[in-house]
């Protein structure tokens, strides 16, 4: 059981730090770089939606400067931006508008451009103040993915709706992502019909929508100071900490057979740690009510959950490859 003093001394914030004064002009910056680094990452969506059929046939492919000249193209884009950074910022505002209303301090969203597949790194906000009870911890914990994920689920449906079967693309050069368990129900009951040797091209706002589930499953693994790792925290307590090595022991294993982007996850998540700070009502049970929600949203992480969120690019298949030159 952690002391009073250890408590004090986690919840002092007395150390100043980057985050320690408002940037609005910071936060707004970040804003729209990603915005711009979105929708031009965007347009690689696009043109593979509006030329599906032609993917197989690289000649018949606008060139780059047409592409920038098609209406439909930078309209796509852009809807890709919205909606991408629309369930990114209804994440963050979740968690924030938590923070405003237990009166806790915290930053406004801080977004991550980068030039990815997906056009940014995410964002998130800096809990300034102590977060003193369980039930804050949890709510602040689940208000984000439940935010997200719930922009998320009508962009994937909306999105596959509209999106294009086609005849089966050649694997070589196509690069293919996994499914997470909510698309394959919903692409399976839409695409029901579709005859074997056909592909489905996502529409831009399906793709989003993946990115989205993609977040929310990210955030939501138990461990150290993750969405996932608050919620857990506030069901278990300090027990938490002794699954971490389990968990860490996961990320390899799937880094191992599913993708290597696992292995940076666990660098990443051994270098944040894996303590989470106590809080000061540690004997409270939390709530039935939250204890629902405590199950609601290991559904969503289920639902949520991609194995290989870039198919082709375990260890495994890297090193069965290059055995086989």
């Amino acid at each position: 059981m952690d002391s009073e003093k250890e408590k004090e001394g986690l919840y002092s914030g007395k150390k100043a730090s980057f985050f320690s004064k408002d940037r609005t002009w910071l936060n707004v910056l970040l804003f729209v770089i990603t915005a711009v680094s979105t929708f031009f990452v965007g347009i690689t969506w696009s043109l593979s939606y509006k030329y599906a059929e032609s993917l197989s046939q690289p000649e018949q492919m606008p060139l780059s400067l047409e592409i920038l000249k098609d209406p439909q193209i930078l309209r796509l884009s852009f809807v890709y931006a919205v909606v991408l950074i629309g369930i990114l910022l209804a994440h963050e505002m979740g968690h924030y508008l938590t923070c405003r209303y237990y009166k806790i301090n915290a930053t406004l969203p801080f977004f991550i451009p980068a030039p990815t597949l997906i056009g940014t790194l995410g964002a998130f906000i800096k809990i300034r103040s102590p977060i003193r009870k369980k039930h804050q911890l949890f709510d602040i914990g689940v208000a984000g993915p439940l935010a997200g994920f719930f922009l998320a689920v009508p962009a994937v449906i909306y999105g596959l709706s509209i999106s294009k079967v086609v005849p089966s693309l050649p694997e070589e050069g196509t690069l293919l992502f996994g499914e997470p368990l909510l698309i394959k129900l919903v692409g399976g009951f839409l695409f029901k019909g579709a005859a074997s040797g056909y592909d489905v091209v996502v529409h831009p706002v399906a793709f989003a929508g993946w990115v989205g589930l993609l977040v929310t499953a990210l955030n939501l693994f138990p461990i150290g100071q993750l969405d996932g790792g608050h919620v857990f925290y506030s069901l278990i307590g300090p027990r938490m900490r002794n699954y971490a090595k389990f968990i860490l022991a996961a990320f390899i294993l799937m880094g191992v057979f599913f993708w290597m982007g696992w292995f940076v996850w666990a660098l990443l998540i051994s270098f944040l740690g894996f303590k989470h700070p106590p809080v000061m009502d540690e004997e409270v049970p939390l709530s039935p009510g939250r204890k629902l929600i405590g199950a609601v949203v290991l559904v969503i992480f289920v639902l949520s959950f991609i194995p290989a969120p870039v198919k082709g690019y375990s260890l495994f298949q890297f090193l069965l490859l290059g055995t086989s030159h």
